[in-house]
């Protein structure tokens, strides 16, 4: 009885200055996965339904445009250090150390804006990169 009263409580607790839930979405699993996901949510602290919240939650932010994530940026900036790198390399011209330095400031200097681009292109439909 006293777990019931501090059960109560804590719910209470959690549901003060937010605003009202009044949506629910449902899905069926195997005893197996509801065994995993009860497993997952408890490891974390979180009842099931919370912890299926926040994931599905979460889940939503993932699928917006990485066009701030750090991981992106830095892909770009190898491809345009290949791009720019390369290709004088391969046309047998030689690059001093200089004009190296000078390469990886431009790629520093560009990198979003390159990234900015690429997501610009993919998003307009197209699947060129430029």
């Amino acid at each position: 009885m006293h777990t019931e009263i501090a059960s109560i409580e804590t719910r209470l607790r959690r549901s003060k200055g937010r605003e009202a839930r009044t949506q629910s979405i449902a899905t069926r699993f195997t005893r197996a996965e509801e065994r995993m996901l009860l497993e997952v949510a408890a490891s974390q602290g979180n009842n099931l339904r919370e912890w299926a919240r926040d994931v599905l939650l979460a889940a939503t932010q993932e699928q917006k445009p990485p066009d701030h994530s750090p991981l992106f940026v830095e892909v770009q900036a190898l491809r345009l250090l290949l791009i720019n790198t390369l290709e004088p390399l391969l046309r047998g011209d030689t690059m001093t150390p200089e004009q190296f330095k000078a390469m990886l400031q431009h790629v520093k200097t560009n990198k979003r804006k390159v990234a900015a681009d690429v997501l610009a292109s993919y998003s307009e439909g197209g699947t060129d990169q430029p």
